[in-house]
């Protein structure tokens, strides 16, 4: 099944249309809510308002004389907070409140005391922008007690806060007095543990023992190297002196023995020329030149001659350098060199054993400072705190007996109350416009919802997208006074008949020609005209069709085939007597059941009720009476009951030429226009075409396609049009 289609694009001629299905629910809630403004408005009593306001500030007494500025003193617990916000919830709190109340003897109108809900409601306090100042208003009917009222919050607000900062005050010394004791003797246990420390420790200065440690020790390691360096120098030539001399004990006596022999030294004296000259040789020869061979060969037989000599002397075969075999005085400065080098070298290492032991007691003391004074910094520190805080003590302890003396707050009254002359209520004119604009927005909101929860097919668009047949013609509603004829008469009319020229007839023309020229192949002889529901006015459709017909020169039969609730014979003023049912029955011949209200109009009304008008209907009789309607007629209409619940439409409509369907918006409903679409194809009729009947044309958006609204107000009569 379809379901209702959904409106995503809807203007503003739509907005005005919803408006126009649902002008009385609009205007009517319109009316009671602005009634209800209106009869508030002129209830309202003359009220007043009066203002005071205060001046928020640090105690200016503790500020001159420096002592007991904190206390009172306003301050944020954090960076967004507004400290008069706190002050603004102490003017309202309940004992400001109920202090107020008792002192001025507030009452209600029951002569009650007022409560401190009702009393807070009248109150209002607010912040000056930028400044320090509390605005307080109240508002009474009474200007004199609303003066009162705001000058007596004042002071009792100021009273409240001087007793407040004296109790804060008194709190604040028998804590300090309590905490005085203690601390000092903080102070003096952490005095002993720093002096205590500096004893065992042997500590007059840390800093400057530190700086001259240092000091000794870069100069220690200085001397050090010194002596490290020159240590090294003397030893180096102290072995360089005995790799020379290769002197011992056993070698010196020896080399002072040969020393003084000629033979020996002579020899010593000619290898060292010799030596002398093949380095010189050497320089500029070859090594096989003749002259370089000679004196290798020559220095080698003096080497050997030394030798003999040698081991003549000393008697063993001991090889000596010759070069060990210098003169006398060379060999004997050799040996007195390396004494004295022995002795500096010896000299030198105790010095530098000596410098490094004070180098080690030194770093050793140094290395304990860092500690010594770290735990030192810490001693210190608490003594610090300790008479930081017994000082702080002292001085508070000073400034909360100043403040506790002291009969000033931290807010004073810097415009009193006056009594206010003028009132200051809302104006009467204000409150009934603010009705009126609540007015119309609930009226557009019932207005909307009640359509939203209409599931009506409402207009001519919404019908021919729902059903989704060809549009055969529009038959506009003809008016207000007509729908008030409706009321009294229950009966369709002809419009044609009853009300010449009327655009209605317009409307019917155009349906006839529709229908006429549908189908070019095959002319139309007959059709079932019918509807969803009830009251779309399929009757009324059918009647004006066969008139129109009818005044077009053609001989048309209307056939009431409604047997269940049969309406032509009152349409037309004729007698129900017989018709259809009778003649099915053969009860009565159809020239006499058949009656003429008009000139080429023939109307065949239902007769008597049947047990079962499904069955006459689908009957071989019923099948033989379609068949000689349509050769006596031009054309022939059957009115029939509607398609909800009946099978009567769609048992007739096979034996015809199609189905006429008639759907009137605001009748018809998304649930029923569905059922009877699918009923219509499931059951294969063939519909013709549609009819959109009792269309008003002000609430159709594309209605200038069809009619002129001027011509159809102009030409509407009083006589009623009341639809079946």
């Amino acid at each position: 099944m379809e379901s209702k289609p959904n409106f995503e694009e809807i203007d503003f001629q739509k907005y005005l249309l919803v408006l126009q299905r649902r002008w009385l629910p609009t205007v009517g809630i319109f009316t009671i809510v602005t009634s209800f403004a209106t009869l508030f408005a002129f209830s309202l009593k003359a009220s007043y308002k009066a203002d005071g306001s205060l001046l928020i500030r640090t105690n200016e007494t503790s500020s001159l004389t420096g002592l007991g500025e904190a206390i009172g003193k306003l301050e944020s617990l954090t960076t967004t907070n507004n400290p008069l916000e706190t002050q603004a919830k102490i003017v309202t709190s309940v004992p400001v409140l109920q202090e107020t109340i008792r002192t001025l003897n507030l009452k209600d109108n029951q002569g009650e005391p007022l409560k401190i809900r009702d009393f807070a409601q009248k109150l209002k306090i607010e912040n000056a922008k930028g400044t320090e100042i509390l605005l307080i208003s109240y508002t009474d009917n009474d200007p004199v007690l609303a003066a009162e009222v705001v000058n007596q919050l004042m002071k009792v607000y100021i009273r409240n806060n001087i007793e407040a900062n004296r109790a804060e005050a008194a709190s604040a010394r028998k804590f300090i007095g309590q905490e005085i004791p203690t601390t000092e003797a903080a102070v003096k246990e952490a005095e002993s543990n720093l002096r205590k420390f500096k004893e065992e420790n042997k500590i007059i200065a840390l800093e400057t023992e530190a700086s001259i440690a240092v000091q000794t020790i870069s100069s220690l390691e200085q001397q050090i190297s010194e002596a490290q360096a020159q240590f090294v120098n003397v030893n180096a030539r102290a072995q360089k002196l005995q790799y020379q001399a290769s002197i011992n004990s056993q070698q010196s006596v020896t080399f002072a023995s040969l020393s003084q022999i000629p033979g020996i030294q002579q020899v010593v004296t000619q290898l060292q020329e010799a030596e002398d000259q093949l380095a010189i040789e050497q320089s500029r020869l070859q090594p096989t030149h003749p002259m370089i061979i000679n004196l290798e060969e020559k220095i080698t037989a003096l080497n050997n001659l030394l030798q003999n000599r040698i081991n003549q002397n000393i008697g063993n075969n001991q090889q000596i350098p010759a070069e060990n075999l210098q003169i006398g005085e060379l060999r004997q400065r050799l040996i007195e060199d390396f004494a004295r080098t022995e002795t500096e070298r010896v000299g030198l290492g105790k010095q530098i054993t000596e410098l490094s032991n004070k180098w080690y007691a030194y770093k050793k003391r140094v290395n304990v400072l860092p500690r010594l004074e770290q735990t030192q910094r810490q001693l210190e520190r608490k003594l610090k705190a300790a008479q930081t805080t017994y000082e702080a003590l002292l001085t508070k302890l000073q400034e909360v007996q100043v403040a506790e003396n002291q009969n000033i707050g931290n807010a004073r009254i810097i415009s009193p109350a006056l009594i206010p002359d003028q009132s200051s209520g809302p104006r009467k004119l204000i409150v009934i416009a603010a009705g009126g604009v609540v007015g119309v927005i609930v009226a557009l909101i019932a207005a909307f919802t009640l359509d939203l929860i209409d599931s009506s097919v409402k207009t001519l668009k919404e019908a021919r997208e729902l059903f989704q047949y060809t549009l055969l013609g529009v038959i506009p509603s003809v008016g207000r006074n007509i729908k008030r004829n409706y009321l009294e008469q229950q009966i369709p009319r002809i419009i044609g008949r009853e009300i010449p020229h009327h655009p209605v007839g317009d409307a019917y023309q155009m349906l006839q020609a529709n229908l006429q020229f549908l189908n070019s192949d095959k002319k139309l002889k007959a059709i079932v005209v019918t509807s969803s529901v009830p009251q779309e006015g399929k009757s009324e459709v059918a009647a004006n069709l066969a008139v129109t017909m009818a005044q077009l020169g053609q001989r048309v039969l209307l056939v009431d085939a409604n047997m269940r609730h049969p309406i032509q014979h009152h349409i037309w003023e004729i007698t129900n007597a017989v018709g259809l049912s009778n003649v099915m029955v053969d009860q009565v011949a159809l020239n006499v059941a058949i009656q003429q209200p008009i000139p080429n109009l023939y109307v065949l009304p239902s007769g008597v009720v049947p047990p079962n008008p499904v069955a006459l209907l689908d009957s071989q009789r019923m099948a033989g009476l379609v068949n000689s309607f349509t050769q006596e007629y031009d054309f022939v209409i059957f009115d029939t009951p509607p398609l909800a619940g009946m099978l009567d439409a769609a048992v007739l409509s096979k034996l015809v030429d199609g189905i006429l369907l008639v759907v009137r918006p605001g009748v018809i409903n998304y649930d029923t226009a569905n059922a009877a679409k699918e009923f219509l194809r499931q059951s294969g009729q063939q519909v013709l075409g549609m009819v959109i009947n009792g269309m008003n044309i002000k609430r159709e958006p594309d209605s200038y396609f069809y009619y002129s609204r001027k011509s159809i107000e102009s030409n509407v009569s009083r006589n009623s049009l009341p639809l079946k």
